[in-house]
């Protein structure tokens, strides 16, 4: 196989750049052993996602030379000699969470922290730092481990590339934003307050509308994405306005707070009206305590760090950041953070966009661009460009 294929990827080169190299040709091996449970993938699509800008932006200890990407979607070219209930051929979707399928958490579909695929912590992801150092999907051809209890398979290959701009987003943004929102416990009727309109906000405001909420509140600073928001339904506040939140949320609903808060921002937040161009890594997640109804629940997908090497502060260089934490337990608050388990949600959501009841890539505006348009589409994507960047290597899928 390595003979027939060559293979390129996007390759994390220091901060502030990526470059599109010649890389190895994946082999069905784990280190030095054979890796009879996986498959080697053509990637049909695979996805820039603002994870990959922190590490971009040199706001994580992501080694130089990482090959990166996490949302996979794949078609199965090589199977190792364990794989039974797949086969080449099959067109699939790739969680961007490992997991062995054998461990407690995993079998109790805690996916995201899987025990045996990461040797530094619990939970592994392909082409992220720290995650256990597999090797990235923004390339032509990538190998996924434990690949009967991992991929989702889409039932008809040629229905799957008629709607790849949607399925792709199903190994990561979908499921996570639709996550945030389970775990922020919305429902009919809910009232739901989404911070941030990037990718992951839009999914996860698309979300709470599948979910059947009542009036979905999208809150960002740039006037494109907020546009994006409005123009599936959403409303929407600029929090580069000065004025309270409070007040902001009386004048859509009639009330000062909302059911559900879903934080699509993380560590990388800043602060609202005319402070809005500094960071503050805790403010979402204490407007979430302040705009949240007692008893509540907060739903945080967003990305918070154990290491910030470009914080602002001592502490949040350590992940240390300053919460009303009372204010949280006062208001009795549930709080839900970590990596969403996408296998949890994603054969529900393929049916819901097989079946034509979301329509998940208008939502976030898909842009489908080549292998070697990446470099350009992370500049963009850092530049709060409206768009979800989905590359396609091999030139599969029509732009």
């Amino acid at each position: 196989m390595c003979a027939i294929h060559g293979n390129r990827g996007v390759v994390y080169t220091g901060p502030g750049k990526v470059e599109v190299q010649s890389i190895a040709f994946p082999e069905l091996s784990l280190g030095n052993r054979a890796c009879h449970h996986g498959v080697i993938l053509k990637v049909v699509s695979t996805n820039i996602c603002g994870s990959d800008q922190h590490m971009v932006r040199g706001r994580t200890t992501a080694p130089s030379g990482l090959v990166l990407g996490h949302e996979i979607t794949g078609q199965i070219i090589e199977c190792g000699r364990d794989v039974e209930f797949l086969k080449v051929g099959d067109i699939v979707s790739v969680p961007f969470n490992i997991a062995c399928g054998r461990c407690r958490n995993c079998k109790e579909g805690k996916t995201g922290i899987c025990l045996n695929v990461n040797p530094a912590r619990p939970g592994a992801a392909y082409g992220y730092v720290d995650m256990g150092g597999w090797v990235g999907g923004q390339s032509e051809y990538v190998m996924v481990p434990y690949a009967d209890f991992n991929l989702l398979k889409f039932p008809d290959p040629n229905q799957a590339l008629e709607k790849i701009r949607d399925l792709t987003l199903l190994s990561d943004i979908f499921p996570t934003g639709f996550h945030g929102c389970v775990t922020a416990g919305v429902g009919p009727g809910s009232t739901v307050y989404i911070a941030g309109a990037g990718p992951v906000g839009l999914a996860a405001a698309a979300s709470a509308q599948l979910l059947g909420a009542a009036c979905v509140i999208v809150g960002d600073m740039n006037p494109d994405r907020l546009a994006q928001a409005r123009s599936f339904g959403c409303e929407t506040i600029d929090l580069r306005e000065d004025g309270s939140m409070e007040d902001k949320i009386e004048a859509i609903l009639g009330e000062r707070e909302v059911d559900a808060f879903v934080d699509c921002v993380g560590f990388e937040a800043h602060a609202c009206g005319c402070n809005h161009g500094k960071e503050a890594p805790a403010t979402v997640l204490n407007s979430a305590m302040q705009l949240t109804r007692a008893g509540g629940q907060i739903g945080i997908p967003g990305l918070y760090v154990t290491e910030d090497p470009g914080a602002a502060d001592e502490a949040a260089k350590q992940g240390a950041l300053s919460m009303r934490f009372g204010l949280g337990w006062a208001k009795s608050h549930s709080f839900h953070t970590g990596q969403c388990p996408v296998m949890k949600y994603h054969r529900p959501l393929m049916q819901a966009i097989l079946f034509d009841k979301v329509q998940i890539a208008k939502a976030v505006n898909v842009q489908v661009i080549s292998l070697d348009q990446a470099v350009q589409g992370y500049a963009d994507f850092d530049g709060g460009v409206a768009k979800k960047f989905v590359i396609d290597p091999h030139g599969m899928v029509a732009a």
